[in-house]
């Protein structure tokens, strides 16, 4: 798509960018000016490819026409209406949409405005799922190593990623982590599903004698862990951790945010693995990442433990101004529709073996010491620099954006998620651009 070449702003101070070296970023500029389906358009006028769907969350690809169309017609229409005691027709058209699509067992939803939303949610409403049934002493967290839950305070306390936590103080307390199941020693070059790793989930068993079963209220892991460097589940672990959340009454909670709307070839990762959560938190994918909304989807026994009490009374004293906000529902109908019309889902199952054969091609080029897949997700694991961590991925980044691809990097990982619509072809010049990059690294 050619676009006129627009220039930086003159003055890049004021706005303080997330999660970016800004410094750095202020003296070259990477400046994005458009996008249209799998390519983006830089400042000077380069086509650049998305490998990594946005930030995971454009699955459909961009300014796709349905979903343009919805979010202009509704903006005319009905801009907003509160959620609070009132409603629209379009929350709960979503809502019953989201239910058909995901695994038998899951009822109800709760409408966020993000990840980092969902997952707040999601913990508020397992502590106070316990409470209203009269077991007030589960208050207890547990999350797992390298976790990515988003931002936000309960989030960071479940999560495990040491820089998201170190400057903010103490935290929530009564959070407890499970490890990791990163075992480059016994998984590297894996494709798909490691073998080893499953009994990590027993750990649960050694957290829950040294608490009790009955202080605890919730379980948090991705069922695929995403921004800290694609760990994939090992076969049997997540079914593991369903079993021992279920002999101690622990609610269990899969955060989709990434894993959802079709990333692993199925609707959720719940439904691709076979198992049922207790509740999924959602975003990104939710709306192809075009308008913010995210959505905690439950079963039909959390949310019927708050219907008591008299009829008139709130159940629950949580929300945003934002839930299930109009423009929102919107987009988020039409993604779906976007995402069923043109068989998305299906797609990334079918395409996912010529990616795996694609992205483990790069094994034996310089500095690589591990691959990673499953669906339209991989990684690419580099030996760091002695000294200066991040470094290598981080030229990497650089490297291949000014070759006309879009990477990821998390610490010297290289992670890529390219939108559902990727064709062969570009899967090649993907895959081939990053491998081009890879032997000029020092």
């Amino acid at each position: 798509m050619a676009l006129d070449r627009k220039p930086a702003p003159n003055d890049l101070d004021a706005f303080w960018m997330p999660f970016t070296a800004n410094r750095q970023f202020k003296k070259a500029p990477r400046m994005l000016v458009g996008a249209k389906d799998m390519y983006y358009t830089s400042s000077d006028g380069r086509q650049v490819l998305d490998g990594t769907a946005g930030l995971w969350c454009c699955n459909a690809g961009h300014c796709r026409p349905k979903i343009t169309e919805a979010i202009q017609k509704q903006a005319a229409e009905l801009d907003y209406a509160p959620a609070f005691q009132m409603g629209h027709p379009l929350a709960f058209e979503l809502a019953n949409r989201l239910v058909d699509v995901a695994p038998k067992g899951i009822e109800h939803v709760f409408y966020t405005n993000s990840g980092s939303e969902s997952v707040e949610t999601a913990l508020k409403l397992a502590i106070a799922y316990h409470r209203a049934r009269g077991d007030g002493a589960r208050t207890r967290l547990i999350g797992r190593e390298r976790g990515y839950h988003g931002v936000n305070f309960g989030g960071i306390s479940v999560g495990g990623i040491v820089n998201n936590r170190k400057m903010f103080g103490s935290l929530l307390t009564g959070v407890d982590h499970l490890p990791h199941t990163h075992l480059p020693e016994q998984n590297a070059f894996t494709r798909g599903q490691p073998e080893h790793g499953a009994n990590l989930a027993d750990e649960l068993e050694r957290i829950v004698a040294l608490h009790g079963a009955e202080t605890i209220a919730a379980v948090i892991v991705e069922p695929m862990a995403g921004s800290t460097g694609v760990l994939l589940p090992p076969k049997g672990y997540l079914q593991r951790l369903r079993e021992i959340t279920k002999k101690h009454g622990i609610l269990l909670i899969f955060d989709e945010v990434i894993t959802g709307f079709g990333r692993l070839g199925s609707s959720f990762a719940a439904e691709h693995f076979g198992v049922l959560p207790d509740m999924m938190t959602t975003a990104k994918g939710l709306t192809n990442g075009v308008i913010p909304m995210g959505a905690v989807l439950t079963t039909g026994e959390v949310h019927d433990a708050f219907m008591q009490g008299p009829e008139h009374m709130i159940e629950l004293f949580h929300g945003y101004t934002y839930s299930g906000n109009p423009i929102a529902a919107a987009a988020g109908i039409a993604t779906l529709d976007t995402y069923k019309e043109e068989g998305l889902f299906e797609r990334a199952a079918e395409l996912a073996p010529y990616w795996e054969d694609a992205l483990h091609g790069l094994k034996g080029l310089p500095h690589v010491i591990d691959i990673r897949n499953m669906g339209l997700i991989g990684a690419v694991e580099l030996e760091g620099i002695p000294g200066e961590p991040t470094k290598r991925a981080f030229s990497a980044f650089l490297k291949a954006y000014e070759k006309g691809i879009m990477i990821r990097t998390t610490g010297d990982i290289i992670a890529m998620s390219p939108p559902l619509i990727i064709d062969k072809a570009q899967i090649d010049q993907l895959i081939g651009t990053l491998a081009d990059v890879l032997k000029t690294l020092d």
